[in-house]
């Protein structure tokens, strides 16, 4: 439900409104170096702040509540808190409207319209400051795993940021593609079939609100390509290719060589833009308008946490590896 992975196991918590969100983090080895300066560079990352995200600023300062004693992981579950300070519950009365493309229909349905609305609740994008948080974590267990991460489209251009500014002045949201690139990963780690590589990564970046499709290496084009030009020969005994167009994995077991990802997110649900959609008070189709500090493109805030969420899987499966050998 909330909590993924089998060694290596996250939970995240709380609610956009609510009071505090965090992470709890199961199965991190005793003796990893923690400090809350560790967490500071990446949290950044994930600020809104530049032109075109959320006016809502939070000062997101970890608070580690257990799991760690002396700056050194203990074995037992760390617990990591964050404090909601900065908002504003008003703007979320919508008098009878499901906003579209949000979660709110379903969630009233599906929990009987006891769930927390406000700011999205617990489906809120907020939320990913508990993964990107773990992630750090989880990145001090494959501490020779590098990571990056950018932007490679938004609103369908690379010139996005004029393009953000139009956007936003309309009152409407953009989505965007992130690539995310892993080098010196160990050759062998994943399982066959539902424990693959791609099946862990993928059902981690899917709890990334927004999050709609997901590529490996060149597994787009592979579907027009032929196997003589889509296959990666190998050009030395250690298993490096030539080309890398299965991004790193073969069977669903990382290969050696480096993997590369991409995420496709949609625009934000929530614009300013007014929509025409259905009342469930009135039983009616009328105008609805939004108000509030929402992003016109939180692609822009995005690359930290799949490369966060990334490390998170790829951490579960290397002590799913290490205990098996």
């Amino acid at each position: 439900m909330n909590s993924f992975g089998r060694l290596f196991k996250v939970e995240i918590f709380g609610e956009s409104h609510g009071k505090v969100i965090g992470a709890l983090i199961d199965g991190c080895p005793p003796g990893i170096d923690i400090k809350v300066e560790d967490f500071i560079p990446d949290l950044n990352r994930r600020k809104p702040g530049a032109k075109g995200t959320s006016f809502r600023i939070e000062d997101d300062v970890p608070l580690i509540k257990s799991g760690v004693y002396n700056d050194k992981t203990t074995g037992s579950p760390i617990l990591i808190i964050f404090e909601n300070k900065n908002i504003k519950s008003t703007d979320y009365n919508f008098n009878g409207f499901h906003r579209p493309g949000q979660a709110d229909f379903v969630a009233s349905k599906k929990f009987k319209g006891f769930n927390n609305p406000l700011g999205s609740g617990h489906f809120s994008g907020r939320l990913t400051l508990g993964i990107v948080a773990a992630g750090i974590v989880a990145k001090k267990i494959i501490p020779e795993i590098k990571f990056s991460s950018k932007i490679l489209l938004a609103g369908g251009t690379t010139e996005y940021e004029v393009l953000i500014e139009k956007i936003q002045s309309e009152g409407d949201s953009i989505g965007g593609v992130i690539e995310c690139r892993i080098n010196n990963v160990p050759i062998g780690l994943g399982e066959p079939f539902f424990d693959s590589v791609e099946s862990v990564i993928s059902h981690i970046i899917f709890s990334i609100p927004g999050a709609k499709a997901i590529e490996f290496g060149e597994g787009l084009k592979s579907a027009y390509a032929r196997g003589s030009e889509f296959n990666d020969v190998f050009v030395d005994k250690n298993g490096k290719t030539k080309t890398n167009n299965a991004g790193g994995i073969n069977g669903g077991i990382t290969n050696g060589n480096e993997i590369v990802l991409r995420v496709w997110f949609k625009p934000a649900s929530s614009i300013l833009k007014k929509q025409t959609t259905y009342n469930f008070i009135s039983n009616e189709i009328s105008d609805f308008e939004i108000i509030g500090r929402h992003d016109a493109c939180y692609v822009l805030r995005a690359p930290v946490i799949v490369e966060n969420a990334v490390a998170i899987a790829l951490a579960d499966l290397f002590l799913i590896q290490k205990s098996i050998l």
